[in-house]
């Protein structure tokens, strides 16, 4: 385990690291954030590749992400956070949509409970998903980050377009 730290337009970002692939990303004062003991020792070197792709994105040049990831989960957030990342670019669906995307109606709950859990958040686009009724509801990294994601990939898809 190794990581880094950049900072971004959201604040500082913690990017961890096992055998070559990403395994968090995670903002201070993050929910569900884990103790950084946890983290491995920093090594900036091999993130080079993701901090890259990271700034591609924050300068509104890159809508995806293209790297290894190995989140820890159960099965069932591994599906969710699978399907997190289909959602296209500058767009958001509810935690029922989504739940219905996994061929999981009904469990809108469960999937906003696994998606509160998201150990890569931004690559894996947690910011996203929202409420049936369009709100903004729960992030991890805080609703101002969510608000603040979810503009500036609207307004960079909008001029992209």
């Amino acid at each position: 385990m190794s990581h880094t730290i950049m900072d971004s337009p959201v604040g500082p970002l913690t990017l961890v690291a096992a055998g070559g692939a990403l395994t968090g990303l995670y903002m201070d004062r993050q929910r569900y954030r884990p103790s950084e003991e946890t983290f491995g020792d920093r090594d900036d070197e091999p993130f080079a590749g993701a901090i890259r792709q990271l700034e591609e994105y924050f300068a509104g040049e890159r809508t995806d992400f293209d790297l290894d990831l190995a989140p820890r989960g159960t099965p069932f957030q591994r599906t969710v956070w699978a399907a997190l990342r289909e959602i296209p670019y500058g767009e958001t669906v509810s935690y029922g949509e989504l739940a219905g995307l996994i061929g999981r109606p009904g469990s809108a709950r469960a999937v906003g409970a696994a998606n509160g859990r998201n150990p890569i958040g931004i690559i894996v686009p947690c910011h996203r998903v929202v409420g049936s009724t369009g709100d903004l509801t729960g992030y991890g990294g805080g609703l101002d980050r969510k608000r603040h994601l979810l503009d500036f990939e609207r307004r960079a898809a909008v001029m992209s377009g």
